[in-house]
C-alpha cells in the first residue's frame, strides 16, 4: 500500500500501510526507541510520515531479512552512525570504511543473517 501524504497516521492506518496488525506495533515501539508517535489527549497514537518509514524498514529486516529484533536494532544504530559521519565530512573514507566493518562485525554476529 502507498503511503499517503499527510503529517500524521493513526494506528490503523499504519497497520494497513505496513502490513502488520496494531499489537505489533505497539509491541515494536518497545523494542524500538526510536518510534515514538505523538500522543492525542485522549492517549490515541499519531504517528509521523519519518515514523511510517522506520516501521516498514524494521518490517523489511524482521521478516525479509530474518534479522532478530536486537540484530534489526544494532543495524539501524549502526546506519544512524554512518549517516552521522557521512553529513559530517565525506572524504574521511577510512572513517566510512571504520563503519562498514563495523557493520559487517554486527551482521556475523547476528545468527538470524
Amino acid at each position: 500500500m502507498a503511503m499517503p501524504d499527510k503529517l500524521y497516521f493513526k494506528i490503523g492506518e499504519v497497520s494497513k500501510i505496513a502490513g502488520v496488525p496494531p499489537y505489533v506495533l505497539r509491541f515494536w515501539e518497545n523494542e524500538f526507541k526510536k518510534i515514538h508517535p505523538k500522543r492525542t489527549p485522549s492517549g490515541q497514537r499519531l504517528y509521523r510520515k519519518k515514523d511510517v518509514e522506520l516501521i516498514l524498514a524494521i518490517k523489511h529486516l524482521l521478516y525479509d531479512k530474518q534479522f532478530t529484533i536486537r540484530g534489526a536494532n544494532r543495524y539501524l544504530n549502526a546506519m544512524k552512525k554512518e549517516e552521522r559521519v557521512e553529513g559530517k565530512d565525506p572524504s574521511t573514507l577510512d572513517a566510512i570504511k571504520a563503519e562498514l566493518r563495523d557493520i559487517l562485525s554486527i551482521l556475523k554476529d547476528d545468527p538470524s543473517s
